[in-house]
């Protein structure tokens, strides 16, 4: 059965946060469109999400396991490459994610921390919200 990976942290246009259910296996974002509960499959809603925090991992998976290490504190060459294949390997991640979950501590942390996804009645993701991320054109 695939879960609502990002329970709790997905909002419509009108910043309401959209509660979820499983029909079946599958799970879905429920938006309240005036009365009208759409039911949007979660793991469309998910992917676009999931797409957004990963974008800025690919071409820099090196940089990254290296630094990963050292805050670790094991910058050896096998701790490297173990990172550095699992940043490759996002569509594993997100698979495995996807049955799982992500805990709800973890949900409950990036909430407070004030990260939120926006979406339309159609499921498509307008915004992501993710504080201490500076976009490109430096506003945070």
């Amino acid at each position: 059965m695939n879960k609502a990976l990002f329970q709790g942290l997905i909002f419509d246009t009108d910043d309401q946060p959209l509660e979820t259910v499983v029909v079946g296996d599958e799970a879905f974002y429920v938006l309240d469109d005036d009365g009208f509960l759409r039911h949007i499959p979660a793991m469309h809603v998910d992917r676009q999400v999931w797409d957004v925090i990963t974008a800025h991992i690919d071409g820099n998976e090196e940089i990254l396991s290296q630094q990963a290490a050292k805050m670790m504190g094991q910058e050896d060459i096998f701790t490297v490459a173990v990172i550095r294949n699992q940043l490759e390997n996002k569509e594993k991640q997100f698979q495995d994610l996807s049955k799982s979950g992500i805990p709800e501590d973890a949900r409950s942390y990036l909430g407070m921390m004030g990260f939120k996804a926006i979406v339309d009645h159609h499921g498509e993701v307008l915004n992501v919200v993710q504080p201490g991320i500076v976009s490109e054109d430096g506003e945070e």
